[in-house]
C-alpha cells in the first residue's frame, strides 16, 4: 500500500452572511468617506464574485471597535473548536482513530497562538504523547499547499505513517475599522473564514498520492502580499501587481515542473488552483484556458466561501475528492503565498 490523500473534509464556522448583508455594513464602515470614495469601494464588494462568507466571528462583532487582543482571543476560542470538529470528522470519514495519528501538520496566518491549536488537539483529542506536531505559520494563501509537501516529505520518509493536516484561518480576526484604505476594503470584499483537514495515510483505495512537488520563490518581492503588524492588529499587505507577477512568471513555474515528471498540460485533467481572488483567479483561468483547461471549481469556492487563505485550496481539493475520478488521472495544485512564492503538488489518482 502506497501514502495517498485518503480523505479531506471541510468545516464551517458558526457565523455566516450574504454579501448583500455584508454590504449594508460596509455601506455604514464607510460613511464618513467621500461619495466617490464610498462608491469605489462598495463596488469592490459587488464585484468580488464571493456570495456568501463564514465567520468566526460575528458580523456585527467585525464592524466594532475591538482591540487585537480581543479579536486575537475570539480566533484562538474559535478556531480551536473548528478544529477540533474537523479533525473528529475527518478521523471518522477515514475510519482512522485518533491514537493511529503518527503526525500532525497545522497551518494559520490570521491571529497568534502559543502553544500552537495542535498541543490543544493532543489534549482533546487524546493523541497519542509521541505524536510528532509541525505548526506552520506565515505561509499565508499557500500554506495549505505548503503543508501537502512538508507531509509528502513525512511520508516518503515514512510511509507507514498516518497523517493529519488542519489548515484554519480567521481573516475576520485581522479586519481593522479604522483602515478604510482600498487594500483593507479589498480584504473585507473577498476574504472570510474556513478549516479543511486531510487525513494522508497508506491505502489501497483510489485516492490521489503525491507524484512530485516544488516551491518556487520570486526573487525581490517580500511585499507583494503579507500582513504588517500594528499596535491595532495585522494589517493586510496586498499589492495590486500580483495578478501581473502571476502571469510573468506563470510558465517558469508550471512547465519545467510538469516536464521534469515527463508529462505535458495535456496529461493534467484536474486543476486545483487557490482562489486569491477575482483578478488572480481571471489571471490563471485565462492562462489554463489556452490550453483547453478550466478552474471551475476554484471558482465555485470563491463564490460559494471566499478567499479562506491556506484553508482555501484544501476546500478545492474536498470538491475534487467527492468525484469519480479515473486512476491515472493527474491533478495538479497550485498556490500563491507571501515570500513572494508560488507552491504546486503534482497529484496522481491510484
Amino acid at each position: 500500500m502506497s501514502s495517498k490523500i485518503h480523505t479531506t473534509h471541510i468545516e464551517l464556522p458558526e457565523f455566516t452572511e450574504s454579501i448583500d448583508t455584508i454590504i449594508e455594513y460596509a455601506k455604514q464602515w464607510v460613511g464618513d468617506l467621500t461619495d466617490r470614495e464610498q462608491e469605489k469601494i462598495i463596488r469592490l464588494f459587488k464585484n468580488a464574485q464571493v456570495e456568501r462568507r463564514y465567520g468566526m466571528m460575528s458580523i456585527q462583532d467585525i464592524f466594532s471597535e475591538k482591540s487585537f487582543e480581543e479579536r486575537n482571543n475570539i480566533y484562538i476560542k474559535a478556531s480551536t473548536d473548528l478544529c477540533e470538529k474537523a479533525l473528529r470528522n475527518a478521523l471518522k470519514k477515514s475510519n482512522t482513530q485518533p491514537e493511529e495519528l503518527d503526525i500532525i501538520i497545522t497551518t494559520s496566518c490570521t491571529g497568534i497562538m502559543i502553544p500552537s491549536v495542535d498541543a490543544f488537539l493532543v489534549n482533546r483529542l487524546k493523541l497519542r504523547q509521541d505524536i510528532v506536531r509541525l505548526p506552520i505559520t506565515e505561509m499565508g494563501c499557500a500554506g495549505g499547499t505548503s503543508a501537502l509537501i512538508y507531509a509528502n516529505e513525512f511520508a516518503k520518509a515514512n510511509p507507514s505513517k498516518t497523517i493529519a493536516i488542519i489548515a484554519f484561518e480567521s481573516p475576520t480576526s485581522t479586519f481593522l475599522l479604522e483602515d478604510k484604505s482600498l487594500t483593507n476594503a479589498i480584504s473585507a470584499a473577498i476574504f472570510g473564514d474556513g478549516c479543511a483537514c486531510a487525513i494522508i495515510k497508506p491505502t489501497e483505495e483510489i485516492r490521489p498520492a503525491i507524484v512530485d512537488t516544488q516551491m518556487y520563490h520570486f526573487y525581490d518581492q517580500p511585499r507583494l502580499m503579507g500582513f504588517d503588524l500594528k499596535n491595532s492588529g495585522l494589517q493586510i499587505v496586498l499589492d495590486p501587481d500580483v495578478p501581473n507577477q502571476i502571469e510573468k512568471h506563470f510558465e517558469k513555474i508550471i512547465f519545467p515542473f510538469i516536464e521534469k515528471n515527463k508529462l505535458k498540460i495535456e496529461d493534467i485533467n484536474q486543476f486545483i488552483f487557490h482562489p486569491g481572488g477575482k483578478k488572480i483567479v481571471q489571471v490563471v483561468e485565462d492562462l489554463f484556458g489556452r490550453y483547453g483547461k478550466n478552474i471551475e471549481p476554484t471558482k465555485e469556492v470563491l463564490r460559494e466561501y471566499g478567499n479562506m487563505s491556506s484553508a482555501t485550496v484544501l476546500y478545492v481539493l474536498d470538491k475534487f475528492m467527492e468525484k469519480n475520478i479515473a486512476k491515472g488521472e493527474y491533478g495538479l495544485m497550485l498556490s500563491f503565498g507571501p515570500g513572494f512564492t508560488a507552491q504546486t503538488v503534482l497529484l496522481q489518482w491510484r
